[in-house]
């Protein structure tokens, strides 16, 4: 069992889908502010993202902050009520897991047709109306993203559908992710591909804001109940 099964499916749930507990702070909140994690047959905690895997899931609020506080207080082994092992690397793992997933979004993206690439490109789809979503390299040249995103706030069309910048991944990334070097800019022109792109950055600066605290002795919440 693993995040491997974790296809590139929607979690984005309805607006009146039902709250979930989180394991920490004993909240009530929407699945979308939580991470689901579930035990795998050999007694590891693995991350369920898209919320799929079977098997009871405990809720945790989708900060690396709240995260480390489930492990410094074992909340998983007394959630479950069982042993668990923690990967001594999960807090670094979800965050990979939610940068690829946004990743992938963008390379979705791409092969829709949706994405332009390059500063001319982008400026152009900007100065069409047609830009509803740009996506900087997170190493971007500030100079280049503010000239880029004061037009778009100024000319973006009413009807846009997302009307929002990304900037979470690094040109490393974003090349990768569209198959072309040096992505350095970007803008989609709308659809579905691009509201997940925004759903899985929300994710992402979400996790990342939180604080990069870790907690000590991760691996050995193993605590029996």
């Amino acid at each position: 069992m693993g995040e491997a099964k974790d296809r590139q499916s929607s979690p984005e749930q309805a607006p009146h889908s039902p709250q979930r507990l989180c394991a920490v702070t004993r909240a009530q909140k929407s699945p979308n502010e939580l991470i689901r994690f579930v035990l795998s047959p050999d007694g590891s905690i693995v991350p369920d993202l898209a919320r799929r895997l079977p098997g009871r899931g405990v809720w945790i609020g989708a900060t690396r902050r709240d995260l480390a506080a489930a492990l410094r207080q074992k909340a998983f082994a007394r959630s479950l009520k069982c042993p668990v092992s923690v990967p001594e690397d999960l807090l670094d793992r979800v965050e990979s897991l939610l940068k690829r997933r946004l990743a992938e979004a963008v390379s979705l993206a791409k092969k829709a047709g949706l994405l332009v690439t390059g500063f001319a490109k982008v400026d152009d789809l900007i100065g069409q109306g047609r830009a509803v979503l740009l996506l900087h390299a997170a190493d971007a040249a500030d100079d280049g993203v503010a000239k880029l995103d004061r037009k778009f706030r100024a000319l973006r069309g009413p009807g846009a559908e997302v009307e929002a910048t990304v900037r979470e991944l690094t040109s490393a990334d974003l090349s990768l992710a569209i198959g072309r070097s040096n992505v350095v800019h970007a803008a989609a022109s709308g659809g579905g591909a691009c509201r997940r792109i925004v759903y899985e950055a929300n994710r992402l600066r979400r996790y990342r804001e939180a604080g990069p605290e870790a907690p000590a002795d991760i691996g050995s919440n193993t605590g029996r109940v």
